[in-house]
Protein backbone atom coordinates (compact mmCIF):
# COMPACT_ATOMS: atom_id res chain seq x y z
CA UNK A 1 0.00 0.00 0.00
CA UNK A 2 -4.75 5.47 0.35
CA UNK A 3 -4.73 7.75 -2.20
CA UNK A 4 -3.21 5.65 -4.82
CA UNK A 5 -1.31 3.53 -2.22
CA UNK A 6 1.92 1.45 -3.67
CA UNK A 7 0.58 -1.47 -1.79
CA UNK A 8 -2.61 -1.23 -4.50
CA UNK A 9 -0.68 0.63 -7.21
CA UNK A 10 3.17 0.06 -7.91
CA UNK A 11 3.87 -2.40 -4.89
CA UNK A 12 0.90 -4.28 -5.71
CA UNK A 13 2.93 -5.04 -8.97
CA UNK A 14 6.62 -5.47 -7.58
CA UNK A 15 5.62 -7.06 -4.45
CA UNK A 16 3.33 -9.22 -6.19
CA UNK A 17 6.24 -10.83 -8.20
CA UNK A 18 7.44 -12.69 -4.93
CA UNK A 19 4.28 -15.26 -5.00
CA UNK A 20 6.13 -16.46 -7.91
CA UNK A 21 9.22 -17.66 -5.47
CA UNK A 22 6.38 -20.68 -3.69
CA UNK A 23 7.85 -23.82 -3.28
CA UNK A 24 6.06 -26.83 -1.70
CA UNK A 25 9.49 -27.96 0.34
CA UNK A 26 13.18 -25.90 0.80
CA UNK A 27 15.08 -26.08 -1.87
CA UNK A 28 18.44 -23.86 -2.79
CA UNK A 29 17.70 -21.01 -5.10
CA UNK A 30 19.72 -18.12 -5.95
CA UNK A 31 20.62 -15.52 -2.98
CA UNK A 32 18.64 -12.75 -5.47
CA UNK A 33 17.40 -12.22 -8.60
CA UNK A 34 16.42 -8.84 -10.44
CA UNK A 35 14.69 -7.83 -13.11
CA UNK A 36 12.52 -4.98 -15.16
CA UNK A 37 9.44 -4.69 -17.16
CA UNK A 38 6.15 -2.73 -17.90
CA UNK A 39 2.61 -2.58 -16.95
CA UNK A 40 -0.12 -0.42 -16.55
CA UNK A 41 -2.70 1.11 -13.63
CA UNK A 42 -5.60 1.90 -12.92
CA UNK A 43 -6.97 3.77 -9.97
CA UNK A 44 -9.07 7.19 -8.35
CA UNK A 45 -6.60 10.02 -7.36
CA UNK A 46 -6.99 9.03 -3.80
CA UNK A 47 -9.92 6.71 -1.89
CA UNK A 48 -13.06 8.12 -2.63
CA UNK A 49 -12.51 10.42 -5.34
CA UNK A 50 -14.48 10.51 -8.34
CA UNK A 51 -11.83 11.05 -10.53
CA UNK A 52 -9.88 7.59 -11.73
CA UNK A 53 -6.56 7.65 -14.12
CA UNK A 54 -4.88 4.97 -16.36
CA UNK A 55 -1.07 5.23 -15.88
CA UNK A 56 2.11 3.37 -17.59
CA UNK A 57 4.33 2.59 -14.53
CA UNK A 58 7.91 0.48 -14.70
CA UNK A 59 7.61 -3.01 -12.94
CA UNK A 60 10.57 -4.18 -11.12
CA UNK A 61 11.53 -7.39 -10.33
CA UNK A 62 13.27 -8.40 -6.92
CA UNK A 63 13.88 -11.39 -5.05
CA UNK A 64 16.30 -11.94 -2.16
CA UNK A 65 16.78 -14.44 0.30
CA UNK A 66 18.77 -13.44 2.99
CA UNK A 67 18.56 -14.04 6.67
CA UNK A 68 17.19 -10.81 7.84
CA UNK A 69 16.20 -9.16 4.79
CA UNK A 70 13.84 -10.22 2.05
CA UNK A 71 11.66 -9.13 -0.77
CA UNK A 72 9.46 -12.10 -1.67
CA UNK A 73 5.42 -12.62 -1.61
CA UNK A 74 4.99 -10.36 1.06
CA UNK A 75 7.88 -7.54 -0.57
CA UNK A 76 10.41 -6.18 0.51
CA UNK A 77 10.80 -6.34 4.56
CA UNK A 78 13.71 -6.80 7.61
CA UNK A 79 13.35 -9.70 9.92
CA UNK A 80 13.93 -9.04 13.44
CA UNK A 81 12.07 -11.34 14.51
CA UNK A 82 11.32 -14.81 12.74
CA UNK A 83 9.97 -17.87 14.37
CA UNK A 84 7.52 -20.77 13.61
CA UNK A 85 4.30 -19.30 14.34
CA UNK A 86 5.46 -15.18 14.55
CA UNK A 87 7.19 -12.81 12.09
CA UNK A 88 8.17 -9.48 12.38
CA UNK A 89 9.18 -7.28 9.85
CA UNK A 90 9.39 -3.73 8.38
CA UNK A 91 6.43 -2.43 6.47
CA UNK A 92 6.92 0.23 3.81
CA UNK A 93 4.14 2.10 1.67
CA UNK A 94 3.65 5.33 -0.27
CA UNK A 95 1.10 7.26 -2.31
CA UNK A 96 1.32 9.39 -5.05
CA UNK A 97 0.63 13.05 -5.98
CA UNK A 98 -2.63 14.55 -6.03
CA UNK A 99 -2.39 17.58 -8.50
CA UNK A 100 -6.19 18.96 -10.37
CA UNK A 101 -8.62 16.96 -8.89
CA UNK A 102 -12.16 18.26 -9.27
CA UNK A 103 -13.39 17.49 -6.02
CA UNK A 104 -10.37 19.75 -4.63
CA UNK A 105 -10.29 22.52 -6.85
CA UNK A 106 -8.53 25.57 -5.09
CA UNK A 107 -7.56 23.56 -2.81
CA UNK A 108 -3.60 22.38 -2.12
CA UNK A 109 -2.39 19.61 -4.10
CA UNK A 110 -1.45 16.29 -2.05
CA UNK A 111 2.29 15.27 -1.64
CA UNK A 112 3.59 12.12 -2.01
CA UNK A 113 4.08 10.17 1.51
CA UNK A 114 6.18 7.65 2.11
CA UNK A 115 4.83 5.19 5.07
CA UNK A 116 7.28 3.14 7.29
CA UNK A 117 6.82 1.46 10.02
CA UNK A 118 6.50 -2.56 11.76
CA UNK A 119 4.57 -5.26 11.00
CA UNK A 120 3.73 -8.34 12.94
CA UNK A 121 2.75 -11.52 11.18
CA UNK A 122 1.20 -14.68 12.96
CA UNK A 123 1.31 -17.96 10.74
CA UNK A 124 -2.43 -19.17 11.42
CA UNK A 125 -2.32 -22.16 8.80
CA UNK A 126 -0.05 -24.25 6.71
CA UNK A 127 -0.95 -26.62 4.67
CA UNK A 128 1.50 -30.25 4.62
CA UNK A 129 2.58 -29.57 1.27
CA UNK A 130 3.11 -25.65 2.17
CA UNK A 131 0.70 -25.13 -1.06
CA UNK A 132 -1.84 -23.17 0.96
CA UNK A 133 -0.57 -20.70 3.75
CA UNK A 134 -3.02 -18.53 6.22
CA UNK A 135 -1.65 -15.28 7.91
CA UNK A 136 -2.46 -12.19 9.86
CA UNK A 137 -0.63 -9.55 8.86
CA UNK A 138 -0.49 -6.65 11.56
CA UNK A 139 1.12 -3.29 10.08
CA UNK A 140 1.40 0.02 11.42
CA UNK A 141 3.19 2.76 9.65
CA UNK A 142 3.84 6.25 10.46
CA UNK A 143 3.24 8.76 7.36
CA UNK A 144 5.65 11.95 6.22
CA UNK A 145 5.65 14.08 3.16
CA UNK A 146 7.99 13.99 0.63
CA UNK A 147 9.31 17.09 0.07
CA UNK A 148 12.38 19.28 1.58
CA UNK A 149 11.48 19.58 4.85
CA UNK A 150 9.13 16.21 5.38
CA UNK A 151 6.10 16.75 7.49
CA UNK A 152 4.34 13.95 9.53
CA UNK A 153 1.40 13.27 8.11
CA UNK A 154 0.23 10.34 10.61
CA UNK A 155 -0.54 6.42 11.18
CA UNK A 156 -2.46 4.36 9.39
CA UNK A 157 -3.21 0.62 10.60
CA UNK A 158 -4.08 -2.12 8.17
CA UNK A 159 -4.76 -5.33 9.54
CA UNK A 160 -6.01 -8.54 7.22
CA UNK A 161 -5.57 -11.89 6.37
CA UNK A 162 -4.21 -13.07 3.72
CA UNK A 163 -4.38 -16.54 1.75
CA UNK A 164 -1.54 -17.56 -0.77
CA UNK A 165 -2.72 -20.21 -2.98
CA UNK A 166 1.14 -21.16 -4.49
CA UNK A 167 1.75 -23.72 -8.01
CA UNK A 168 -1.98 -25.05 -7.75
CA UNK A 169 -1.39 -26.26 -11.14
CA UNK A 170 1.90 -28.14 -10.88
CA UNK A 171 6.26 -26.52 -9.68
CA UNK A 172 5.52 -23.86 -11.97
CA UNK A 173 1.84 -22.72 -12.19
CA UNK A 174 -0.36 -19.95 -10.94
CA UNK A 175 0.06 -18.36 -7.67
CA UNK A 176 -2.97 -16.66 -6.36
CA UNK A 177 -3.14 -14.55 -3.37
CA UNK A 178 -5.78 -13.05 -1.51
CA UNK A 179 -5.91 -10.58 1.13
CA UNK A 180 -9.16 -8.91 3.41
CA UNK A 181 -9.47 -6.68 6.16
CA UNK A 182 -10.58 -3.61 7.72
CA UNK A 183 -8.30 -0.35 7.70
CA UNK A 184 -7.90 2.67 10.45
CA UNK A 185 -5.83 6.04 10.64
CA UNK A 186 -5.84 8.44 12.93
CA UNK A 187 -7.31 11.91 12.94
CA UNK A 188 -4.09 14.18 11.51
CA UNK A 189 -4.01 11.32 9.11
CA UNK A 190 -7.42 12.00 7.88
CA UNK A 191 -7.13 15.28 8.34
CA UNK A 192 -4.45 15.09 5.46
CA UNK A 193 -6.66 13.81 2.74
CA UNK A 194 -10.26 15.24 3.72
CA UNK A 195 -10.35 17.75 5.86
CA UNK A 196 -11.68 21.17 4.42
CA UNK A 197 -10.64 24.43 5.91
CA UNK A 198 -12.75 26.84 6.16
CA UNK A 199 -10.72 28.95 3.85
CA UNK A 200 -11.26 26.49 1.04
CA UNK A 201 -15.13 26.14 1.60
CA UNK A 202 -17.48 26.23 -1.53
CA UNK A 203 -21.03 26.04 -2.36
CA UNK A 204 -20.54 22.20 -3.52
CA UNK A 205 -17.88 21.68 -0.63
CA UNK A 206 -18.66 22.89 2.95
CA UNK A 207 -16.26 23.30 5.12
CA UNK A 208 -15.46 19.98 7.03
CA UNK A 209 -13.45 18.55 9.78
CA UNK A 210 -11.94 14.97 9.93
CA UNK A 211 -11.46 13.23 13.46
CA UNK A 212 -9.94 9.84 12.30
CA UNK A 213 -10.68 6.30 13.20
CA UNK A 214 -12.45 3.40 11.03
CA UNK A 215 -10.86 4.05 7.50
CA UNK A 216 -13.24 1.51 5.34
CA UNK A 217 -12.07 -1.82 4.11
CA UNK A 218 -10.50 -3.72 1.39
CA UNK A 219 -10.28 -6.66 -0.50
CA UNK A 220 -7.23 -8.14 -3.01
CA UNK A 221 -6.82 -10.69 -5.56
CA UNK A 222 -3.38 -11.52 -6.80
CA UNK A 223 -2.31 -13.66 -9.73
CA UNK A 224 1.15 -14.19 -11.13
CA UNK A 225 3.33 -16.95 -12.65
CA UNK A 226 7.24 -17.11 -13.05
CA UNK A 227 8.41 -18.61 -15.95
CA UNK A 228 12.15 -19.48 -16.57
CA UNK A 229 13.06 -15.77 -18.08
CA UNK A 230 10.28 -13.69 -17.08
CA UNK A 231 7.30 -12.77 -14.95
CA UNK A 232 4.10 -11.56 -15.33
CA UNK A 233 1.24 -10.58 -12.98
CA UNK A 234 -1.90 -8.79 -12.10
CA UNK A 235 -4.21 -7.80 -9.49
CA UNK A 236 -7.98 -6.31 -8.85
CA UNK A 237 -8.76 -4.77 -5.57
CA UNK A 238 -11.93 -3.15 -3.71
CA UNK A 239 -12.04 -0.47 -1.38
CA UNK A 240 -14.97 0.55 0.51
CA UNK A 241 -15.62 3.52 2.51
CA UNK A 242 -18.99 2.59 3.55
CA UNK A 243 -18.95 3.73 7.36
CA UNK A 244 -15.76 5.68 7.49
CA UNK A 245 -14.99 7.89 9.87
CA UNK A 246 -14.80 10.29 6.86
CA UNK A 247 -17.27 9.14 4.98
CA UNK A 248 -19.30 13.11 5.05
CA UNK A 249 -16.45 14.88 3.74
CA UNK A 250 -17.42 16.72 1.09
CA UNK A 251 -14.11 15.47 -1.00
CA UNK A 252 -15.31 11.51 -0.98
CA UNK A 253 -17.24 11.20 -4.42
CA UNK A 254 -17.62 7.45 -4.48
CA UNK A 255 -17.88 4.99 -1.42
CA UNK A 256 -17.02 2.15 -3.05
CA UNK A 257 -14.60 1.68 -6.22
CA UNK A 258 -12.30 -0.71 -7.88
CA UNK A 259 -8.83 -0.54 -9.11
CA UNK A 260 -6.38 -2.56 -11.02
CA UNK A 261 -2.61 -3.65 -12.11
CA UNK A 262 -0.83 -6.01 -14.81
CA UNK A 263 2.61 -6.27 -15.68
CA UNK A 264 5.19 -7.91 -17.21
CA UNK A 265 9.05 -8.41 -15.72
CA UNK A 266 11.81 -9.75 -17.57
CA UNK A 267 14.82 -11.26 -15.39
CA UNK A 268 18.00 -9.87 -16.29
CA UNK A 269 20.65 -11.46 -13.79
CA UNK A 270 20.39 -13.88 -10.62
CA UNK A 271 22.82 -14.74 -8.20
CA UNK A 272 25.61 -17.39 -8.83
CA UNK A 273 25.18 -17.90 -4.96
CA UNK A 274 22.55 -19.97 -3.70
CA UNK A 275 20.59 -20.34 -0.41
CA UNK A 276 18.04 -22.86 0.93
CA UNK A 277 14.74 -21.34 0.40
CA UNK A 278 11.04 -22.43 1.12
CA UNK A 279 9.55 -19.55 0.05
Amino acid sequence: MRMPRLRSTLSALAALAALAAGTTHAEEKPLWEVGLGAGFLVFNDYRGAATTHVYPVPVPYLIYRGKFLKSDRDGLRGLFLNQDRVELSLSVNATAPVRNDSARHGMPDLRSTVEVGPQLNVHLWRSADQRVKLDLRLPLRTALTLQAAPHYVGVFIEPHLALDLAQFQGDDGWKLGLLAGPLFADRRYDDYFYTVAPQFAAADRPAYTAHGGYAGSEALAALTRRYPRFWVGAYLRHDSLAGASFENSPLVRRDSYWSAGFGVAWLIRQSDRLVESDD
